[in-house]
């Protein structure tokens, strides 16, 4: 009696019914284009990227490259310290 070998992928798995159930993602824009300059003295601009508590926005919300979201939240940081943008909300305290 043969063992099915488990390990190679099911050529039945493209018209399985579990497969409809996915979500499909939708890409995101990105809204810092290919700017290389993320003005930290702009706080409407960096309040885009945080949420109604004061917190960072994670890149697969966002929709910004990797090295974008480092640039942001460090200029982030940088408003927060010069009282621009507030550490966290009212509401939150």
């Amino acid at each position: 009696m043969a063992v099915p070998n488990t390990n190679q992928p099911n050529p039945n798995a493209i018209n399985s019914p579990f497969r409809q159930n996915r979500k499909q993602v939708k890409k995101r824009f990105n809204p810092l284009r290919r700017s290389r300059m993320i003005d930290y003295l702009d706080p409407k601009f960096l309040g885009r990227f945080t949420n109604d508590q004061g917190k960072i926005l994670p890149r697969r919300i966002t929709g910004v490259s990797a090295l974008q979201q480092r640039r942001l939240s460090s200029a982030i940081k940088y408003a927060r310290h010069l009282a621009l943008l507030p550490f966290v909300a009212q509401d939150t305290r």
